[in-house]
């Protein structure tokens, strides 16, 4: 199970005690679920259950079906003919091979657009590679190591002049098999490994090296890759 700290990571997941004045139900409900993937109430393979989710909540299921929607078009939940909805599970291999397409297309994608980044581009993943140093010297809760990486590739994604990579990389290695397994993501490296990981992409795109930076994003996805294909290897053969 994870700590109460790590519910509030990726995307900013609220708890339940949220202010509905500033969210519709629908939205209430896709953070629900996303909360209870994160702390492991939902494992992949759970079935999503509309009238639990009802009643936990207390609303009617109309704003359920859409949440679910969302999250089916998200790829956190599948939708199974004549069986139901389902959090989406992902075998080790589609795992290794997310993050290793994730990780050719954005390597491209970013490397094709170096000219496009701005020195205030530079300078923002610079302080994000940074205050990953900082939760690494000052020994900080890891789990702020999660934000601090999903701004890092907003930043990346934000110049990529082609949408569908961008919704590609976010549904792949970067959103889904981060997102649902998130509880071996976030011990894949110690801190100290997660500066190092980041600086020396911050560095190539510095230098305007298009091919260094290439490479250095591709190897940052396709060993974490391995990486998450071992811990899911093994979290399969306990299931």
């Amino acid at each position: 199970m994870l700590s109460g700290r790590s519910c509030h990571i990726l995307s900013n997941v609220m708890s339940m005690k949220v202010d509905i004045q500033k969210q519709t139900y629908t939205d209430l409900v896709v953070t629900y679920i996303k909360q209870c993937i994160l702390n492991g109430t939902y494992k992949p393979g759970t079935k999503v259950k509309e009238i639990v989710i009802a009643r936990k909540l207390s609303i009617s299921r109309a704003p359920i079906r859409e949440a679910l929607q969302i999250l089916i078009k998200e790829g956190l939940v599948v939708w199974l003919p004549q069986k139901g909805k389902y959090i989406t599970k992902l075998t080790p291999k589609q795992i290794r091979d997310s993050y290793f397409t994730g990780g050719i297309l954005e390597a491209a994608a970013v490397s094709q657009s170096i000219d496009r980044y701005t020195p205030r581009d530079i300078a923002r993943l610079t302080d994000i590679a940074e205050r990953m140093k900082k939760v690494a010297d000052e020994q900080e809760p890891v789990e702020k190591i999660a934000p601090l990486d999903d701004k890092f590739h907003q930043i990346l994604f934000s110049r990529i002049d082609n949408e569908f990579v961008v919704e590609f990389c976010r549904r792949s290695c970067q959103g889904l098999s981060k997102f649902l397994l998130f509880r071996y993501w976030i011990k894949l490296y110690t801190p100290h490994e997660v500066y190092n990981r980041h600086k020396v992409i911050v560095a190539a795109l510095e230098n305007g090296d298009g091919a260094e930076l290439e490479k250095e994003l591709r190897k940052h996805y396709f060993d974490a890759g391995e990486r998450m294909y071992v811990v899911s290897q093994e979290r399969s053969a306990t299931e």
